[in-house]
């Protein structure tokens, strides 16, 4: 007779493996009334910043002639004027911009369940940016170009997604590499364009790729804000599916989600939403790294709160930093794209070197 040694058998490799996959992984946890209490202080806080937007620049305005301007639209003066013709739409563009690529960046480090994603380093901003700038050396219509950026955005994005597949610690250095890869080639066929079309649009178009929302006014808003908003609402409508990404691919798929049509949705959607903010600011870097961590932090991780918070936060981000970009060097300007990027690189080195939940 054989005797139990009291120890049970090893389960068969491949039921292990499973069971490892499918292990959820321990996510950031904030009360639901903290959220909510950071949540509105972040909504509080993004007309504070545009109206401090509207009083400062070349110009000084004090409150109470903002005030006014703003309360009777059709009035007459200098103040009116500054107020309505340069830096509201001015403020207004950067709120949409900022909260695009903050909404994008969270769907992308969703989607590749990778901490050091946004649309600039995958390679998004580098496609549309050039299928961008071809529309504009044809001399098409602005509001025919975030349609041309979004396509290609996404071919970019798609090419990335393909080469950077998977979630392992290798899928994710293939992701980014080849994110830089793509970026730079993008970058290299619009310096070929610049300097094959000529030097009398070649400069107003690469101070637009340095990033800037300079000189836009009401008719680069209308169109901008008609993309934005199918693209955050789509946004909104995934929020199930993005949080299903965040337990892992293989947990995703045990709860029923299909992943490549789940994938292509996501993709599709951030592609739309960077090419509507492309289209009217250039290049803006590191945005969508940045604020979806900050914002995590906040109102931790779930996709219902984190969209609205990186949505909010970017908008705040992009605002002040606009309004530095044209304060802190008067009278000449900063392109935008230059001053995020003194904050956004150390940013995503700190952020390299250590873990992040998502």
């Amino acid at each position: 007779m054989i005797r139990s040694s009291g120890i049970s058998p090893a389960a068969p490799p491949q039921a292990a493996a499973s069971t490892a996959d499918l292990r959820l992984p321990r996510l950031h946890h904030v009360p639901r009334s903290t959220r909510g209490i950071r949540l509105a202080l972040l909504a509080f806080a993004l007309p504070v910043s545009g109206l401090v937007a509207l009083c400062i620049g070349s110009v000084p305005l004090p409150l109470d002639a903002v005030w006014s301007a703003l309360a009777h639209p059709n009035s007459a003066g200098v103040a009116h004027t500054i107020v309505w013709d340069l830096r509201l739409p001015r403020v207004l563009i950067a709120m949409g911009v900022g909260a695009g690529l903050g909404v994008a960046g969270t769907l992308l480090q969703a989607l590749f369940r990778n901490p050091l994603v946004d649309p600039y380093i995958t390679g998004v901003s580098a496609g549309a940016a050039l299928a961008a700038v071809a529309g504009f050396t044809l001399g098409l219509a602005f509001a025919f170009i975030p349609a041309l950026a979004f396509a290609g955005g996404l071919g970019c994005a798609l090419i990335v997604a393909a080469i950077g597949a998977g979630d392992s610690a290798s899928g994710n250095l293939r992701l980014v590499l080849a994110g830089v890869a793509i970026s730079a080639l993008a970058s290299a066929v619009v310096t070929l364009i610049l300097l094959q079309h000529g030097t009398g649009s070649s400069l107003g178009i690469l101070a637009w790729l340095a990033g800037g929302i300079n000189g836009r006014g009401w008719s680069d808003l209308g169109p901008m804000a008609s993309y934005l908003g199918v693209g955050c609402a789509l946004a909104f409508a995934q929020v199930h599916t993005v949080n299903l990404l965040r337990l892992g691919h293989a947990a995703a798929q045990g709860f029923g989600l299909r992943m490549n049509s789940s994938r292509l949705k996501i993709l599709a959607t951030a592609s739309l939403i960077t090419a509507a903010c492309v289209a009217v600011s250039g290049v803006v870097g590191f945005v969508g790294l940045m604020v979806p961590h900050v914002v995590r932090r906040l109102v931790s991780g779930d996709a219902r709160w984190l969209l609205a918070g990186s949505a909010l936060g970017g908008a705040i981000v992009v605002v002040v930093a606009d309004l530095l970009a044209r304060t802190v060097m008067q009278p000449a300007e900063v392109p935008l794209g230059v001053l995020l990027a003194f904050v956004g690189v150390p940013f995503f080195v700190i952020l390299a070197r250590r873990p992040v939940e998502l």
